[in-house]
């Protein structure tokens, strides 16, 4: 990695860098309980649904190479849920501990709260042997909140779901005025 990290928006042209950095996931690890990594096609339907809503969704780019990309989505499709999203961070596995997941978790974090959010949920799969993702949750301000015990079945094995939470802004601690949606860009 370069000094030239740049932490931005996601564009069409990122989506297939994007689905390869997820199918690594889905293919070798239990972060996401998918079993078959999803085609550009779907990967670029999630993408446009979370842009249509106006959530952050970012990659990191280092000397044109897409080193990692995280978003915030809807925590659940109910109304009453709608100061909440729920938190997503990949990063190439030849990217990985070199700070990348916090700079693009904390920009996350930044736009959700400016966009008036008022909590973020972490849901880490498989989390007993993601402790490099609880620590950087745990850096960044999130507590864990409950452990669904034996949730997952992958690579042929029983897996348990840690839930932290983090508050953004105010939290709870005032009214939310209803959101204005966002993308988190400047312009």
């Amino acid at each position: 990695m370069t000094a030239e990290l740049i932490i931005r928006d996601t564009e069409r042209r990122d989506l297939p860098a994007i689905t390869a950095i997820y199918a690594e996931s889905v293919r070798t690890g239990t972060a996401s309980y998918e079993v078959e990594p999803p085609d550009l096609a779907e990967m670029t339907r999630r993408w446009q649904a979370l842009a249509d809503g106006n959530f952050p969704y970012i990659v990191a780019e280092d000397d044109g190479a897409i080193l990692g990309y995280a978003y915030a989505g809807p925590y659940h499709g109910r109304p009453g849920y709608r100061f909440s999203v729920e938190n997503s961070v990949y990063i190439a596995p030849a990217a990985q501990r070199r700070g990348i997941g916090r700079a693009l978790l904390t920009r996350v974090i930044e736009i959700s709260e400016a966009s008036g959010f008022r909590q973020m949920i972490a849901i880490i799969g498989g989390a007993d042997s993601h402790t490099a993702s609880v620590r950087l949750h745990e850096a960044l301000g999130f507590r864990p909140i409950g452990v669904i015990e034996g949730s997952g079945y992958k690579f042929g094995r029983w897996l348990d779901t840690l839930l932290m939470q983090r508050a953004l802004g105010p939290g709870v601690a005032t009214p939310p005025r209803e959101r204005e949606p966002t993308s988190g860009r400047d312009d």
